[in-house]
């Protein structure tokens, strides 16, 4: 079974996000293992996929306080993908910080044989954004796919 990383924005605007979901589930023909942490945006419409398409998800928590530091409204999905998780894989950090997102990240990098990455080409707004994820899957050797609908942007 290949097993597939995800990284990418959060906070999609609506139209975006139904273009990517669309595009991610053409591009599952197979039963996958996604690894995710099921961060808002991105992260959730992958997890949905692969599940709905008849595969299965590891998750990798980055701290403690990661569901703290999500959006509220991307909260109840975060609890019903990771109940449906088949392994969790939870970090040693407390706080949900970029150093833990980013050490997450590259847990996820080391499980996988591909990155997806709901990316606008852009560099990251933050430390260990999706850039930087990106960069690193590529540092490595790993094949990465991007998606991203032409002429779209991340901002409302």
């Amino acid at each position: 079974m290949r097993t597939i990383g995800i990284t990418g924005h959060q906070g999609l605007p609506e139209a975006v996000a139904a273009e990517v979901d669309a595009r991610i589930r053409r591009r599952l023909n197979e039963p996958v293992l996604g690894v995710s942490c099921l961060a808002d945006g991105a992260d959730q419409i992958f997890a949905r996929a692969v599940l709905d398409a008849g595969g299965r998800i590891t998750v990798i928590v980055p701290a403690d306080q990661y569901r703290d530091g999500l959006a509220e409204h991307a909260r109840p999905g975060y609890d019903q993908l990771l109940a449906r998780a088949d392994s969790i894989h939870q970090l040693h950090h407390v706080e949900s910080t970029e150093q833990s997102h980013l050490d997450a990240s590259a847990e996820m990098l080391d499980r996988v044989d591909e990155l997806w990455a709901v990316w606008d080409g852009q560099p990251a707004r933050g430390y260990g954004g999706t850039a930087d994820v990106v960069a690193l899957a590529r540092e490595r050797g790993l094949p990465v796919t991007v998606f991203w609908p032409d002429g779209a942007s991340r901002d409302r």
